[in-house]
C-alpha cells in the first residue's frame, strides 16, 4: 500500500493566490500576499459555505446541502439535481471533476533546452480532482500551476492547456506559487504569454507534491496514484521528463504507453519496442492532488475582498 501526505494537498486559497499573482502582473498592481489570501477566504461567506455543502454532499446529507443553496447557484443547482434523484428513485453520485485535457505535448521542460534534466518541468495538463481541503498549516512544497482555457460551450465544459510548468524543489508557498502561476502562464515555450483579456477564460489548478520515492524498476508505480519523473541516456545526450498523477488515467494509457509518452515528451525519437534498450533509465515517482478555481469564482471573490 502506499502512503500519501494528508496536509500536503493544494487548496482553493492557493488557486485564488495563483490568480490573484497573474491578475496583478497583468494589470500592473501589487498583489494580496498569500496569508492575506487565506485571512479573507476564512471570512468570505460563500467559499465557506460551498465547501461545508460540497462535504455535505460527498456525505450524503442532503438537507445540509438544500438549507445553504438558496444563498449560492452553484449549490441550488446542486440540491435540485440532489433532489431530483431522490424524487426518481435513483442515486446520483457527486462528481468532482469535468471536461478533459488537452492532448497537446512538449518536447521537454518550458524553460530548458531539450536532453537536460532540471529541477523544472512542464507536464501535460491534467483535469484537476476537487478536493476541498483545507491545508493552511503548510508552508512549502513541490508544486506544479497549470492554467487551462474553458470552453463552456463544448460538453462537459472541455479545457484547453495553456501553460503549466513547476518544480520539484520545495519552496515556500508564499513565494514559490506566485513565481510559478507567472512562469507557467508567461513562460511556457508551447504557448504565446497569457494576456489580460484572457483571464475571464482561465481555470487555474494547482498539486503540491509529496511521498517521492524511487522505483525498482519503470513498472514500479501505481496507475492513478503516482505521477512519474524520468531521465535516461541515449545517442551521446540525457533525457528527462515528468507527468503528474492525473495525466495517465485521463488520456486512457497503460503504464509502458506512459514510459514511452514520456520518453517522446523528453525528446527521444527511438522506436516504440525499443524504449527498453535506453542506458540508465531511472524512474522516480510521486504523489499529490490537484485543487482548481475558475475565473468567476476567483473574480466574486475578489470582488467581495475589496468591499
Amino acid at each position: 500500500m502506499y502512503s500519501s501526505t494528508p496536509l500536503t494537498m493544494a487548496t482553493v486559497e492557493h488557486c485564488l493566490f495563483c490568480f490573484e499573482a497573474l491578475s496583478a502582473n497583468l494589470e500592473k498592481r501589487t498583489p494580496m500576499t498569500l496569508s492575506q489570501v487565506q485571512s479573507s477566504w476564512n471570512s468570505y461567506p460563500n467559499g465557506l459555505e460551498e465547501e461545508e455543502a460540497l462535504s455535505s454532499a460527498q456525505d450524503g446529507d442532503v438537507e445540509a446541502v438544500a438549507r445553504l443553496a438558496p444563498r449560492n447557484p452553484a449549490l441550488q443547482r446542486l440540491a435540485e439535481s440532489r433532489n431530483s434523484a431522490i424524487s426518481s428513485g435513483s442515486s446520483t453520485p457527486a462528481s468532482n471533476s469535468s471536461g478533459s485535457s488537452s492532448n497537446t505535448f512538449a518536447n521537454e521542460s518550458a524553460i530548458t533546452t531539450p536532453g537536460t534534466s532540471t529541477d523544472s518541468f512542464s507536464p501535460v495538463g491534467l483535469n484537476p480532482r476537487k478536493t476541498r481541503q483545507r491545508g493552511n498549516e503548510i508552508t512549502e512544497s513541490p508544486l506544479f500551476v497549470t492554467w487551462n482555457t474553458i470552453s463552456p460551450l463544448t460538453p462537459s465544459s472541455h479545457r484547453s492547456l495553456r501553460g503549466c510548468i513547476g518544480t520539484f524543489s520545495t519552496l515556500p508557498l508564499s513565494t514559490g506559487l506566485s513565481s510559478y502561476s507567472l512562469t507557467s502562464a508567461l513562460q511556457d515555450h508551447r504557448f504565446p504569454p497569457i494576456t489580460l483579456r484572457e483571464l475571464p477564460t482561465l481555470e487555474v489548478s494547482v498539486t503540491l507534491l509529496t511521498d517521492f520515492e524511487p522505483c525498482n524498476d519503470a513498472m514500479d508505480w501505481e496507475l492513478g496514484i503516482h505521477g512519474l519523473r524520468i531521465t535516461f541516456y541515449a545517442k551521446g545526450r540525457n533525457y528527462g521528463a515528468c507527468y503528474l498523477p492525473d495525466v495517465a488515467v485521463e488520456q486512457g494509457w497503460d503504464k509502458e504507453e506512459t514510459i514511452v509518452s514520456l520518453m517522446r515528451k523528453a525528446g527521444w525519437g527511438g522506436r516504440r519496442e525499443k524504449w527498453r534498450d535506453v542506458a540508465d533509465l531511472e524512474c522516480e515517482r510521486f504523489q499529490g492532488k490537484a485543487e482548481s478555481v475558475g475565473y468567476e469564482d476567483y473574480k466574486e471573490w475578489k470582488e467581495w475582498a475589496e468591499k
